[in-house]
């Protein structure tokens, strides 16, 4: 039987998108990491420039009409603790030099606020420069000093190189972080599926009760048509199994009748030709009533293995019953059965229906034994299991085609004139694998067909 098409593992497809994801967010992390660390490095280095702008720019006095500027040395002096980084300033009035480094890049457009930035080249080396101006009131009239303090980007752009291997060390630990949780994600998700599968294959191909386990409510439609289908599919095989029953009730009621006219209208008969006619309707009439009755058992094994009760049956005593019953039919057919040891055994099942198998089992080997033959029956018992063991002197299995005889309507090659319906072996098979227990059909040495029947014990 050929496997439905597949379209590519749900857990895949999940296991792929949420590492998708999880890629998106590592990288938007790094992202947002860098961003973030340059964005406050360069606040950092900003406000410290500006701070040391303002302190040149508040030591500025106005004596005599005239500028004076003191230096502090804390204002330079906190641009070289907090870094290794080079710093430089220039004070200019009214656009002409007074001190500091001449050739200092002059500061970009204030836009209105007190502090201007800039990012340039001095000296070879990347530069951020603070400038702040304020106006004072000289004796030449209304002079404008502007201060600016730079300092070099080496050291910030060590840090920040820094904080970039650290945010990808970061990125990809909660890559892997994630990948580990998408993937446990995927397997809890799709665990519901697997277990209702599991639940499912578990069963036995006549199990068709209703899944009851519980299940998320998204695969709750899906349970729901499932039940739905083996409610339908259970109905099915009820009505089947209600029509086999009854069409070979009511089958084996008229050929019983017409069985008991064509012997009386044999007994009548005296030409040769017609006796022989006879006879041959009085076979088939046997056979389509043994067919009869072998579909009417099946029927009631079908039922009954498909709410199996679990009694202890006493199987030693059982099979003793079995053989006494069958007593009549092997000394009319002239065959001797016998029981050869019968170990105490209470195995768990159908007491009716493990009578049904062996009376069936028996009923072949009487039916298939030539007049004289002998049937033997025992019973051993083990730590773990029982085992009965049929066996007889009759012509035995067909060579190679033992397996086959388990199949319905199936028949040796050596059944010749024997009346069957080929159902009897399939019954038996049907009721010890619904028992949990094993059968093996093989040849004797010496001759003879044995069948090993083998049940696990209470």
């Amino acid at each position: 039987m050929s496997g439905p098409r597949t379209t590519g593992s749900i857990r895949q497809r999940l296991l792929v998108l949420l590492l998708l994801g999880a890629a998106v967010i590592a990288v938007l992390l790094y992202l947002v990491v860098q961003s973030v660390a340059r964005q406050i490095a360069q606040e950092s280095q900003d406000n410290i420039l500006a701070a040391s702008a303002i302190s040149i720019l508040d030591s500025t006095r106005v004596k005599g009409g005239e500028l004076s500027i003191d230096l502090p040395y804390s204002a330079l002096s906190m641009l070289g603790s907090v870094t290794d980084e080079r710093a430089f300033y220039a004070i200019r009035l009214n656009d002409g030099f007074l001190s500091g480094y001449e050739d200092l890049p002059v500061s970009g457009d204030y836009g209105g606020a007190a502090t201007a930035f800039r990012s340039a080249t001095y000296l070879g080396e990347d530069i951020r420069i603070a400038s702040t101006r304020r106006s004072f009131s000289t004796d030449e009239g209304q002079a404008l000093l502007e201060i600016s303090v730079a300092q070099t980007l080496a050291g910030m752009n060590r840090t920040l190189a820094r904080i970039t291997r650290i945010s990808l060390l970061v990125g990809f630990g909660f890559f892997v972080l994630s990948a580990l949780m998408a993937l446990f994600i995927a397997r809890s998700t799709i665990r519901p599926l697997h277990r209702l599968t599991e639940s499912v294959s578990r069963r036995g191909p006549s199990d068709l009760r209703p899944v009851a386990a519980p299940v998320p409510s998204e695969m709750a439609p899906l349970v729901l048509s499932l039940n739905k289908l083996m409610a339908r599919l259970q109905y099915s095989l009820t009505r089947s199994e209600d029509f086999i029953a009854e069409a070979a009730h009511r089958v084996r009621t008229p050929l019983a009748i017409l069985r008991t006219q064509a012997e009386i209208t044999l007994r009548r008969v005296e030409k040769p030709e017609n006796r022989q006619a006879v006879r041959e309707m009085i076979r088939a009439i046997d056979e389509s009533s043994r067919t009869a009755g072998q579909l009417l058992d099946h029927a009631m094994v079908t039922f009954r293995t498909d709410s199996l009760s679990r009694e202890d049956v006493a199987l030693h005593a059982l099979v003793q019953d079995t053989v006494d019953r069958l007593g009549p039919l092997s000394e009319l057919k002239e065959v001797s059965i016998e029981t050869a040891r019968l170990d105490e055994a209470v195995v768990p099942g159908d007491a009716i229906l493990l009578q049904n198998a062996l009376h069936n089992l028996l009923d072949n080997a009487i039916k298939y034994a030539s007049r004289n033959c002998r049937v033997t029956v025992s019973l051993a018992r083990s730590p773990s299991q029982a085992t009965i063991t049929v066996s007889d002197t009759g012509p035995g299995f067909p060579d190679g085609g033992s397996v086959k005889l388990l199949d319905r309507f199936a028949r040796g090659d050596n059944a010749g004139s024997v009346v069957g319906s080929g159902l009897g072996l399939t019954i038996v098979k049907e009721i010890v694998l619904a028992h949990g227990g094993e059968m093996e059909l093989k040849n004797n040495e010496e001759g003879g067909a044995c069948v090993v029947l083998s049940f696990p014990l209470a």
